[in-house]
């Protein structure tokens, strides 16, 4: 496992010529819909024939697989996001990063490097538009590709309107989205940035490592007493990833007229809850003025695009780091990943190298 916080990983990947491919391939499929904690054994790796491009076709090699704790919702039957769940018995949905292998199609050629959205698989095959290419040079590597970055983005900017002058609070900051939205606060010109974590380490990443101007734990005493330590004028807005006593925290520590962007409710997503996103009391929230904003974001091109322009030029000006974690071990790693990130071993955004 490799986790780093600069944005400099180099990419070691060859690209040659000609590439060969096996006959079998190795896909994860949804073993059981998910009740209670999340297992390796919701999960079930199996060997399958290598797709065969058709005429105007390509064969994509997966390279990196991006972990997100949203996949949470979609392993079970009942899933709260407003997509379908996955079925049991089919492979694994989720975004990676990829190399086309064989081409058909005059829009891609052997060499190539693109997104995919075809899942836990090794090896995928579709029609061109399905793979959009990047840009060799825009990021230092290709993981930098699938950060959670399109949906901090839209939630800070757009949701929240965090910008100059705001004092901003982040929930479950050292995540793969919170550690992105508190540097975007902070590239909008917030005045404070603070976030929330769940040990001193991730406290001192935070701030040390992400620029967070200051951090503390939320198993540490209640969290109002923090908030209003550190933010004794009031917090103007408010990026939840986790909800239950953050939020009442955040509504009671807010000052009047602030912003919530609900992203989030880890607090009640993680284990066998009867409800896993609770509708959360907005009456104070009222009398304070508050504007509470729950949002979804399905990735759609305008918002990767947005994203993909401010998290480049931020990176060539040495204003952002990249927080993330690559899992080593290829294919068969990443239902323990998962795992792994739910329970909060990781810090910022998770990827698995499947292939190099």
């Amino acid at each position: 496992m490799t986790d780093s916080t600069m944005s400099t990983i180099p990419d070691t990947m060859t690209t040659p010529a000609t590439m060969t491919t096996p006959a079998t391939m190795g896909e994860v499929r949804l073993a059981k819909h998910l009740k209670g904690d999340l297992g390796t054994d919701t999960f079930e790796l199996v060997r399958v024939p290598t797709p065969e491009p058709a005429t105007g076709e390509v064969l994509v090699r997966t390279d990196y697989l991006g972990l997100s704790v949203a996949y949470l919702e979609m392993l079970r039957a009942d899933s709260r996001l407003p997509i379908p769940p996955w079925e049991v018995g089919r492979r694994i949905g989720g975004a990676a990063v990829g190399t086309v292998v064989r081409s058909t199609s005059a829009d891609l050629a052997v060499g190539d490097r693109v997104r995919t959205m075809a899942g836990w698989c090794e090896y995928s095959a579709g029609s061109a538009d399905q793979y959009p290419r990047l840009d060799p040079d825009l990021f230092p590597s290709p993981v930098h590709h699938l950060s959670q970055g399109p949906t901090a983005y839209y939630g800070m900017s757009e949701i929240a309107k965090a910008g100059a002058g705001d004092v901003v609070f982040v929930s479950g900051a050292a995540g793969g989205v919170g550690s992105l939205a508190g540097q975007i606060a902070r590239c909008r010109g917030a005045a404070k940035v603070i976030g929330s974590a769940g040990s001193q380490a991730k406290i001192d990443y935070l701030v040390d490592e992400l620029g967070f101007d200051a951090a503390f734990d939320y198993r540490d005493g209640p969290v109002l007493d923090h908030l209003r330590e550190l933010a004794p004028e009031g917090i103007t807005v408010f990026f939840d990833n986790v909800g239950g006593k953050q939020f009442d925290a955040a509504v009671e520590a807010a000052a009047p007229g602030a912003r919530f962007a609900l992203c989030g409710a880890l607090a009640t997503q993680i284990g066998d809850h009867e409800d896993r996103f609770p509708e959360p009391d907005l009456t104070a929230a009222a009398a304070k003025g508050i504007e509470v904003r729950p949002f979804s974001t399905r990735h759609t091109p305008e918002q990767i695009a947005a994203w993909t322009e401010h998290f480049s030029t931020w990176l060539s000006e040495d204003r952002f780091v990249f927080p993330h974690t690559i899992v080593e071990g290829g294919l068969s790693a990443a239902p323990q990943a998962l795992v792994s990130l739910l329970k909060g071993t990781y810090r910022g955004n998770v990827s698995v190298r499947v292939a190099g």
